[in-house]
């Protein structure tokens, strides 16, 4: 990328082959779409969507800070975050959403890593939203990331990037 484009992993979602999902916000910037758009050309479709601001500039947040892929058809996500739009994609694709309660959204309950489908790895200390993702059929494996992850304000995605998605 070219500044004063910005466009960083953890805003960056594919949601199938042709499709890629970007948020926008303080470390993801218009350029940085507009620079992907291009070198991705008409094959790939780039949705952006507005990111909260929640805490700031200052916090780490990301797209994948709410929303997670565990399967083609089956998302984690804290629905209080996640961007109108990219619900009623998600509703018109018949993708399931498994909803993070409110209590688990600061011990990174949406942020989980896909290791194949529908087998996961996420942080511990989310019960409900492991309970959840395990009665949708997900084989759910968890670490304690009290140093790592906590300190760190980065879960399994955040540590992790993919580079194919099956």
């Amino acid at each position: 990328m070219e500044a004063p484009a910005t466009a960083e992993g953890g805003d960056l979602f594919w949601l199938d082959r042709s499709t890629l999902l970007a948020g926008r916000g303080y470390r993801t910037n218009d350029d940085g779409i507009a620079q992907l758009r291009a070198l991705l050309g008409g094959a790939v479709d780039v949705v952006a969507f507005d990111l909260p601001h929640f805490r700031g500039p200052d916090e780490c947040l990301h797209l994948m800070s709410f929303i997670s892929p565990l399967d083609v058809d089956l998302v984690v996500a804290f629905l209080p975050m996640l961007p109108v739009r990219l619900l009623q994609i998600l509703r018109a694709r018949d993708i399931g959403v498994i909803e993070v309660p409110d209590d688990e959204f600061a011990s990174m309950g949406p942020n989980v890593l896909a290791l194949g489908p529908r087998i996961a790895l996420a942080l511990a200390g989310s019960p409900e939203t492991r309970r959840r993702m395990e009665a949708s059929g997900v084989d759910v494996r968890t670490y304690e990331g009290n140093e790592i992850s906590m300190k760190g304000e980065g879960g399994p995605t955040c540590l992790t990037r993919p580079l194919e998605r099956g």
